[in-house]
């Protein structure tokens, strides 16, 4: 169903850099020592942060380009420590850093573990300021300067912590020597935070969008040992001028307690606070795009049901749509207890390995036979890893998402394929969908691949030679008009090649005299 495109390696890109850096730093010919490379965080521009365990037991922390496939050495501390969250600024000039106080691999830290918040200046001076040292975890993250400039003298800095609040800090710089920058007002660093969020257990940073979303209880905290809680999502917008407001606010019924600890989506990777897979009572993503939808999607499996079930909401349509599958309870771990959910532009596929694939149409939520649901061999996305392994990496293309495999190292890029959907258009086999109808699977690849034609006139022709072949076929719809009405309602607002567009003509007129 998914084509996966490698787009980085952390052993190819970094590790095998980083032994050569580390093999002239201690001035050996080859460096054995482990360096234990892991990912921290993703930027905006795709930047990938990294650290490893240095010689002499230091600690280091680089950035990985994708554009020039280049490596950069951006801080060293002198000793081995437990980098928990990290954040660069676009100017590249400070790197904000979540440090965990402990510095023994062989113990697993609690939620207790003490905290330490740094803002360091790396270009090139090195002064450190700590912004806190709290009791509980702390997220970082930067505010995208929407500036190319290099000379931009202010950044803006996201804090958010386990006790469920967020500050935003304003941090000004000063120029120094033509190319020192420095942090102009230090000593006044606190006083420049705003309160953005007061209360959360569950909150998502969407980098592209510069935008947070965090699940609070309405009505407060005072609430939280109702039998039935019920949540409000809102949605904080940041501008380019750094200004905030609240965007959105949508209800939603969940479970009480629903997570076990709070949760914090796509703000970097904390190998020291893992979350065991399938503990939380609900999994849920928001994901949007440049084509103006937004979905919220959840999952509230429960081990004593049969049944899974799993709610997409339709911000942009106003509507939502809950599915339940029936599922194996022998053939289901606890790891799988929830479902991925990988967003290909118009489509949220919800893939739980080994049981189902679920492709829901986010345009038609009134015809849900628009949506292709697939089991068994189908229905398996050659992830080569556990999808409890798998981070889903929000992306600006509208059909391409990115898949992180955290166990191996490697990224992904996701797209749905042309040929499996062809396949299904051609396939004689038995039904693919419950009910034993085989048309609305049929339909639903052939609206499905209306989306993702592309600029591909080979794989037009393809459809329709099969529209060709299969003239007055279907029952329950009507496949040229289909055809036809789907090349002149595509995200451009018309056809995707103007050498269709006659062959469109003929296809109408036979369309007109069947009719």
């Amino acid at each position: 169903m998914l084509k996966l495109k490698p787009k980085f390696d952390l052993d190819k890109d970094v590790v095998s850099d980083i032994l050569r850096k580390e093999a002239s730093v201690c001035r050996v010919k080859e460096y054995f020592g482990a360096v234990d490379a892991c990912f921290l965080n993703i930027e905006r521009d795709g930047g990938i942060l990294f650290s490893w365990k240095g010689a002499a037991g230091t600690t280091r922390i680089g950035k990985y380009d994708p554009n020039t496939r280049q490596n950069k050495l951006l801080y060293t501390f002198d000793k081995l420590v437990c980098v928990s969250s990290c954040s660069l600024n676009k100017e590249e000039t400070l790197l904000a850093i979540s440090l965990t106080q402990n510095t023994s691999a062989a113990d697993h830290l609690d939620p207790a573990s003490k905290c330490l918040t740094l803002l360091i200046e790396i270009h090139p001076i090195n002064n450190t300021k700590v912004l806190k040292a709290v009791d509980c975890r702390v997220k970082v993250q930067f505010l995208d300067s929407g500036s190319d400039r290099r000379s931009v003298l202010e950044s803006h800095l996201l804090l958010l912590t386990e006790d469920g609040y967020v500050d935003l800090y304003h941090v000004l710089l000063a120029r120094q020597e033509g190319y020192r920058v420095v942090v102009s007002n230090p000593e006044r660093l606190s006083r420049t935070a705003e309160r953005v969020v007061e209360d959360f257990c569950w909150i998502q940073w969407d980098g592209h969008t510069q935008r947070i979303y965090y699940l609070t209880r309405q009505g407060g905290s005072e609430h939280r040992c109702l039998p039935q809680d019920k949540f409000l999502l809102r949605c904080v917008q940041f501008h380019l001028s750094h200004h905030w407001e609240t965007a959105l606010e949508l209800p939603l019924e969940l479970p009480p307690n629903p997570f076990r600890t709070v949760k914090f989506i796509n703000l970097g990777f904390d190998r020291f606070h893992a979350d065991r897979p399938g503990c939380d009572l609900v999994r849920m993503e928001v994901f949007t795009s440049r084509i103006g939808s937004m979905c919220v999607c959840y999952s509230q499996p429960r081990p004593d049901d049969p049944e899974l079930t799993y709610t997409v909401v339709l911000v942009h349509k106003d509507c939502s749509k809950t599915f339940r599958v029936r599922l194996d309870r022998n053939q289901l771990t606890t790891r799988q207890l929830h479902p991925v959910f990988i967003p290909t532009g118009y489509y949220i596929l919800v893939y739980l390995q080994g049981h189902f694939l679920h492709c829901v149409n986010t345009r038609q939520q009134e015809m849900l036979c628009h949506s292709l649901f697939l089991s068994g061999a189908e229905a398996e996305l050659d992830l080569r890893c556990h999808p409890a392994d798998v981070a889903v990496l929000h992306a600006e293309e509208e059909s391409v998402c990115r898949l992180l495999d955290l166990n191996g190292g490697r990224i992904h890029a996701a797209e749905v394929n042309p040929e499996f959907l062809l396949q299904i258009l051609r396939s004689d086999a038995p039904s693919r969908c419950p009910g034993g109808k085989t048309e609305p699977q049929r339909l639903a690849a052939l609206h499905c691949l209306q989306v993702y034609l592309g600029n591909d006139p080979k794989l037009e022709l393809k459809i329709i030679e099969w529209l060709c072949d299969n003239v007055n076929t279907f029952s329950c719809f009507d496949q040229i008009q289909e055809f036809i009405l789907g090349q002149f309602q595509q995200k451009d607002g018309g056809p995707r090649s103007p050498q269709i567009r006659p062959i469109l003509l003929f296809l109408s007129c036979i369309l007109f005299y069947l009719l």
